[in-house]
């Protein structure tokens, strides 16, 4: 349930215990996301507690299976999991395959996210403070 001793793992609890809102921008293989994303996240338990997570999932079908599988890691740790979710296409949002050009639409959905995952996070402050003086 702690992390680790080593430096590396010291920061990145360090660095995620001081968030207090994520976005995951994650791709998709093989339906799931990256290993090395899903470990990250696993490694950490109380640094993600009463945190709001939002999706940006980029694919050929906008990573919604790897986004679902992230949802389903988000409940046991204690995050928030916001509804709202940017799906990009590999086809329609990057010109060749490589360079981003997103639709307009995403635009305003990215927009949308971060209001509602700003809400959140302001609305789980509390529980967060007292999380903290628990500790």
């Amino acid at each position: 349930m702690a992390p680790g001793r080593r430096p590396h793992t010291q920061r990145w609890a360090e660095r995620i215990g001081s968030c207090d809102a994520f976005i995951v921008v994650t791709p998709e293989y093989n339906t799931a996301p990256p290993a090395a994303l899903t470990n990250a996240i696993d490694y950490l338990y109380a640094e993600w507690g009463g945190k709001p997570v939002g999706y940006v999932g980029y694919g050929i079908f906008g990573a919604v299976m790897a986004v679902q599988k992230l949802r389903a890691q988000a409940g046991p740790l204690r995050m928030a999991d916001i509804a709202p979710q940017v799906a990009l296409s590999l086809r329609e949002d990057f010109e060749a395959f490589a360079d981003f050009r997103p639709q307009e639409l995403h635009v305003a959905e990215v927009h949308g996210l971060v209001d509602e995952l700003l809400a959140w996070a302001q609305a789980l402050g509390p529980l967060r403070a007292a999380s903290r003086a628990a500790a």
